[in-house]
């Protein structure tokens, strides 16, 4: 079992830059995949980033350059370092884990665990 607890959203000016963070416990190293997903209201779920046992990440077109995924040795912490933040970046962000995925990137069906989400707003 894995549990997962995102923290750091909040409200920030076009431009300016946040690091959400997700505290894992439980059997966080059988995992195969960590995430960041984002659901803005009337959207889809969408990926926004994802690193893999090896270190290998996955970065949605639309943030590459911007967001950054890493994660710590434990694999106690996430992270997603979000700079130069654009309002449609606005959403609520969720951490998520996966134990196997059948496509690569792991699609959200895949996920096993997820967070309660961290609302961020840019305006």
């Amino acid at each position: 079992h894995v549990q997962l607890v995102e923290s750091g959203g909040g409200s920030v000016q076009a431009g300016g830059s946040l690091r959400l963070s997700c505290k894992a416990s439980g059997d966080i190293r059988s995992s195969h995949c960590m995430a960041w997903f984002r659901q803005a209201p009337g959207k889809e779920r969408e990926g926004v980033a994802s690193i893999y046992r090896g270190g290998s990440t996955y970065y949605a077109s639309s943030v590459k350059g911007r967001f950054t995924i890493s994660q710590d040795n434990a694999k106690t912490m996430l992270y997603l370092q979000m700079n130069n933040l654009k309002p449609e970046d606005t959403a609520m962000y969720y951490c998520a884990a996966a134990t196997a995925c059948i496509w690569y990137p792991c699609r959200a069906e895949d996920f096993n665990y997820w967070g309660q989400g961290t609302q961020v707003t840019v305006s």
